[in-house]
C-alpha cells in the first residue's frame, strides 16, 4: 500500500468519528431543547399561578403575611425573567435560522 492509501484510510476513519459524535451531540441538543420547552410550559403555568395568588385581596395587616406576600412578588419576578431568559435565547436562534433561509 502507497501513502494515499494511507491518508484515504484516515480520513475515512476521521470522517466515521466525526460523523458520529455529531450525530451524538445533536441528539443531546435536541434533548436539551425539548426540557427546556417544557421547562418554559412550566413556569408559564407558576406565573399564572402566582399571578392568581397576588390577585386576591390581602386582610391581614400582620408583617409576616406581608413578606410572605412580598416573597411570592420576587419569586413571580424571578419566574418571569428566567422565561423571558430562556424564550429570548430560542427567539435569536430562530431568527439566526430565518436570516439563514433567506
Amino acid at each position: 500500500m502507497d501513502l494515499v492509501s494511507y491518508i484515504i484510510i484516515g480520513l475515512s476513519v476521521a470522517l466515521i468519528a466525526s460523523l458520529f459524535y455529531n450525530i451524538r451531540f445533536g441528539l443531546i441538543i435536541l434533548k436539551m431543547q425539548d426540557a427546556v420547552e417544557d421547562s418554559l410550559e412550566k413556569l408559564d403555568e407558576s406565573y399564572s399561578s402566582i399571578s392568581q395568588t397576588l390577585q386576591t385581596p390581602l386582610f391581614f395587616d400582620n408583617p409576616e403575611v406581608k413578606k410572605v406576600l412580598s416573597d411570592i412578588n420576587h419569586s413571580r419576578d424571578a419566574v418571569l425573567y428566567a422565561a423571558g431568559q430562556m424564550a429570548s435565547i430560542e427567539e435569536v436562534d430562530e431568527e439566526e435560522e430565518g436570516q439563514e433561509i433567506q
